[in-house]
């Protein structure tokens, strides 16, 4: 028999024989009844509660005693020896209650969290000269092809090199949706081919993978706590000593200097003490705002939005200033070049430009690259490459110098620009050894849903900023189009920084959305800083709280409303359990505390409260 069935079944039996306890004990007076009530209840006490008496002893001989076990356990024995019966069965099969629903509910979270886990693929359909095979995906390298059937996951990141199929992205972004792709589109791992065979291109190692990188930031998230979490643990450490002091004050310290030799005294004390402490366990507090921030984690993972641990929520909550790099954040960042000037210096401005680019990452440079790879040009390993932040990227080949970047760069190197046509998109000037050789302009697009994210962002009252390193007039245009409140052009990295800074300064709370390497310093400022995760860098990606796996603005929002509903639920915990718990507390100091439905009170307020808590934490994993 399972652990869990097992433990059902002690629990209902448990409740079984309490029955005829409750009805003896508030029927019956003979002494057969008396002695019926001992024998059922001690049966009905060990039966529930051997393990938890058992825990408790081993944590005592540990010097580990003061938890909601020992707490338990003393309580549950100090109402034995004052003769409340039904009420020590009580406190123990409530307790175990309480735990069945926790792990219950922990059982739930992690079910839906290894769902998540489960995206990655170990074995993959290698196809080479020795034909398709089944291997282990470390053994697949980057430019080798893999055959993805219908119903299996995407192995690795890479490029579909032959075929067109749909694919289930949903445990990747949470969309239900399939997407199409066909030859020359790029593909995730962790996504469910649900069409037809892709041969697809390894482009990077499998450790590197969107999938990979995914379980790594779970796994990284379950280990950060939450503020409210650090502090429950820490009060827990601390308030179950006062808790268990405060009850031998009042079950010992009190009777001994009010009557010493007077058992209705004591037993009235006793029981006064034993009250105080099944009212005062903290399972409720310390079982359910983990669980929450728990499930929190797991629902947002499976909408693609990956939490880099439970203190993000709150920092989510007070953001009122949403500051957006444009390229691959607002824009697709897909660039291609649109135009070369002088057109009968083509070849010779995209094989200057390539000489510059051509082991950058920037979607700029990939669009040059591409465009030269049309061109067919000659080779430029030669050249020395340099990288000026900002501004572009310098060739050096002893004396020759290649400069392709902004007019900044440009006017840096003394080179003058003004031949150049004014041209609507981003401008690429080319240079060789200080003289002007001509200018490439590229147009990237903006992503179909940003201009509806930022609505509902403004909608939420945050206010809404663009910073860019591209030239005023690309992104003004773009902010216009997207209907952000403000934006900044021609912004270095430590531009970004210091404005961020600044307004933080302010008293903002700013979140910073980027993608590229540039904006991994700036994204490490914010108070809460979020990396596209498809089209990021890695070092963006590593740098923030937040990853958006489906490279969307509108996963803003729903992050939001997920943080908002967590903190709800975690302050409702807190205050719910507090609230009861204060009451039965101050109760129990007044004439009722000598009824004998006051340990029932003890009992719901304790174990009551602890399983609404966890049903209400558990809404936290729930709907979307």
């Amino acid at each position: 028999m399972k652990k869990e069935t097992w433990n059902l079944c002690r629990i209902l039996v448990a409740a079984a024989i309490l029955v005829p306890i409750l009805v003896l004990e508030y029927t019956q007076e003979a002494r057969w009844a008396e002695i019926t009530v001992i024998c059922l209840s001690a049966a009905a006490f060990v039966l529930v509660g051997y393990d938890v008496i058992i825990k408790a002893v081993r944590r005592l001989l540990h010097a580990q005693f003061l938890d909601e076990s020992f707490l338990m356990t003393i309580a549950s024995i100090g109402a034995f020896a004052i003769g409340e019966y039904p009420e020590a069965v009580a406190v123990m099969l409530f307790f175990q209650v309480g735990e069945y629903f926790e792990k219950r509910a922990v059982k739930r979270s992690r079910k839906s969290i290894a769902a998540l886990l489960a995206i990655n693929p170990d074995t993959a359909n290698l196809v080479d000269d020795e034909g398709e095979r089944v291997v282990p995906c470390e053994e697949v390298a980057v430019g080798q092809i893999v055959l993805v059937k219908p119903g299996e996951r995407v192995p690795f990141d890479g490029v579909v090199v032959d075929g067109a199929s749909d694919l289930d992205m949903s445990s990747l972004n949470g969309e239900s949706v399939p997407r199409t792709v066909a030859v020359g589109d790029q593909v995730m791992s962790g996504a469910v081919n649900i069409g037809c065979v892709l041969r697809v291109e390894v482009t990077k190692p499998y450790g590197e993978s969107t999938a990979s990188k995914m379980i790594a930031l779970v796994e990284k998230a379950r280990e950060q706590k939450a503020p409210v979490e650090n502090f429950i643990t820490t009060f827990a450490k601390f308030y179950t000593p006062i808790v268990v002091g405060i009850a031998l004050i009042i079950g010992v310290v009190v009777p001994l200097c009010i009557h010493y030799n007077d058992w209705p005294t004591w037993a009235f004390w006793l029981k006064k003490a034993m009250v105080f402490l099944v009212v005062s366990c903290p399972c409720a507090l310390v079982i359910s705002v983990p669980l929450t921030y728990f499930g929190a984690i797991g629902l947002a993972g499976r909408m693609g939005i990956l939490i880099k641990g439970g203190h993000v929520f709150a920092a989510v909550t007070k953001v009122d200033m949403l500051v957006m790099d444009k390229t691959g954040t607002v824009t697709e960042g897909r660039f291609a070049v649109s135009s070369v000037w002088p057109e009968d210096k083509r070849r010779e401005v995209l094989s200057l430009a390539y000489l510059c680019e051509r082991h950058s990452n920037h979607p700029i440079a990939k669009s040059i690259c591409d465009a030269y790879a049309t061109e067919n040009a000659s080779d430029a390993e030669a050249y020395a490459i340099e990288e000026i932040r900002g501004k572009g990227m310098v060739a050096r080949n002893g004396e020759a110098v290649v400069l392709a970047g902004n007019a900044s760069l440009m006017a840096a190197y003394d080179v003058d620009v003004a031949a150049c046509p004014t041209s609507v998109g981003t401008v690429v000037y080319v240079a060789q050894n200080g003289a002007l050789v001509g200018c490439i302009s590229i147009k990237d697009t903006v992503k179909a849903d940003s201009r509806q994210a930022i609505e509902t962002v403004k909608e939420q009252q945050i206010e809404t900023i663009m910073l860019s390193g591209d030239s005023a007039s690309i992104v003004a245009e773009v902010a216009q189009e997207v209907g952000v409140d403000a934006y900044y052009a021609e912004t270095l990295p430590e531009d970004k920084v210091n404005k961020v800074v600044e307004w933080q300064k302010e008293g903002k709370t700013v979140a910073f959305v980027g993608d590229g390497i540039n904006d991994a310093p700036v994204i490490a400022t914010a108070a809460v800083g979020v990396a596209m995760g498809g089209v990021g860098s890695d070092a963006a990606i590593e740098s923030a709280d937040v990853v958006l796996m489906y490279d969307s603005l509108t996963q803003i929002p729903k992050l939001r409303r997920i943080s908002f509903k967590t903190k709800r639920i975690v302050v409702e915990n807190i205050v719910f359990a507090l609230g009861v718990k204060l009451g039965v507390m101050a109760l129990s100091f007044t004439p009722v505390a000598q009824s004998a439905v006051m340990m029932w009170l003890a009992v719901g307020a304790d174990v009551g409260v602890a399983v609404l808590a966890i049903l209400n934490a558990m809404r936290a994993g729930g709907k979307k």
